[in-house]
């Protein structure tokens, strides 16, 4: 018996999965740009969270261990977040974590 490990075709991506998935190429283009704006502001988000949260832990004088123990995460977690290892979480787990320092989070929407 044989199993069969290599790709019988490739079909190379052109850099836009929209165009790759068949949309004509004004409608690609703006799917695309659009995409990408909306993961812009996600990691503008993000990472604005990580800030507030890594300020809290340089203002309390926290090592990375107690950090962990009071953001309910791992000690390597912390690393990832004062190293701003935004893929590594979501906006959900930063707001969470931020509400475990204490402070508030108010959200708005213009």
């Amino acid at each position: 018996m044989s199993i069969e490990t290599k790709s019988m075709h490739i079909t190379p991506a052109d850099g836009n999965v929209f165009a790759d998935l068949g949309f004509e190429p004004a409608e690609a283009a703006e799917l695309q740009a659009n995409s990408n704006r909306i993961i812009s502001e996600k990691l503008a988000i993000k990472k604005r969270l990580m800030d507030e949260i890594s300020v809290w832990i340089i203002q309390k004088e926290l090592k990375q261990a107690k950090a962990a123990e009071i953001l309910g995460i791992t000690r390597p977690r912390v690393s990832d977040l004062i190293n701003k290892k935004s893929i590594k979480f979501t906006i959900d787990a930063l707001v969470d974590m931020l509400a475990r320092t204490g402070k508030q989070i108010t959200f708005s929407v213009h």
